[in-house]
């Protein structure tokens, strides 16, 4: 599709932007695609993700997992970056390696394109290095070790994106902490309203489409500020509403396990004992 040759491993493939050849098709066509790809790229361009374009950034990653939909758009023939690049890796590479348990705590591979990584100079050099330790292994002639050292190359790049990620979300600070407000203020004044009942309880999809951001950057943007992760912020505010109710009102179990966002009592119940040590019963007793 992007005009280059076969790859040379029939799992893991690196290909320069500048060997590849975007036609007008992709305007239309989106990809979805049964691998891995991370992507760098250095110079402006568009690139459509679900419903939204993104304009990238010098200097940016982005990752995206199976069965996502990607759509290059208003590209010409060939790319204008001599640097940018995408590595793509089916599963199967994974398969009998401890990287396929691990792949769900990379959780940037569910980021959104607007939550892309932003790379330092130093960073890139680190990154590119990485890469090309994959390159150089999977173009020798293949043996018994191969697979290993490739998968080993892979995780060490999974790594360092990890933790390129983890500084991005501290020098994001402020802004990160704008976020934490709104989401504090979401959750309260939905636990305060009518929308318990009418919709149930908040979902952490819900809450990230609040704050225009995907639900893992969401989750993991809230762990890092807060030590909660977006689950664990809707379980917090479900509680202190159950717990005024149980302490100020008459109302029975039943009735707060519904007023709450809980269809059924003992799934209210459940949760409390879970993260209360005590049942809404007792809890109501001793207080």
């Amino acid at each position: 599709m992007f005009g280059h040759t076969p790859p040379k491993h029939p799992a893991i493939s690196f290909i320069p932007f500048s060997a590849m050849n975007i036609t007008q098709a992709l305007d239309v066509v989106g990809i979805n695609a049964d691998f891995y790809a991370i992507s760098f790229k250095t110079k402006s361009g568009k690139l459509k993700y679900g419903r939204s374009y993104y304009d990238f950034e010098e200097g940016t990653m982005i990752f995206t997992a199976p069965n996502q939909i990607i759509q290059p758009a208003h590209l010409q023939n060939g790319i204008d970056d001599k640097e940018g690049w995408t590595l793509f890796f089916q599963p199967n590479l994974l398969y009998s390696s401890d990287l396929h348990k691990a792949m769900n705590k990379y959780a940037f591979f569910s980021y959104e394109v607007n939550e892309a990584l932003h790379l330092s100079e130093k960073e890139k050099v680190k990154i590119k290095k990485c890469v090309n330790n994959i390159i150089e292994e999977y173009e020798q002639n293949l043996d018994q070790h191969s697979q290993c050292l490739i998968v080993s190359n892979l995780t060490l790049l999974l790594n360092y994106c990890k933790r390129f990620y983890d500084r991005q979300f501290y020098t994001r600070s402020t802004q990160n902490k704008d976020i934490v407000k709104k989401i504090e203020q979401l959750l309260t004044q939905y636990f305060n309203s009518s929308l318990p009942i009418e919709k149930g309880l908040p979902t952490v999809k819900y809450c990230a489409q609040q704050v225009n951001l995907s639900p893992n950057y969401l989750s993991d943007l809230l762990k890092k500020e807060t030590g909660k992760n977006t689950k664990e912020h809707i379980d917090y505010y479900l509680l202190e509403k159950a717990k005024g109710l149980l302490l100020n009102t008459e109302m029975n179990i039943n009735e707060i396990a519904f007023d709450v966002g809980f269809e059924y009592a003992k799934s209210f119940g459940k949760l409390f004992k879970r993260k209360m040590g005590i049942t809404p019963k007792a809890f109501r007793n001793l207080n």
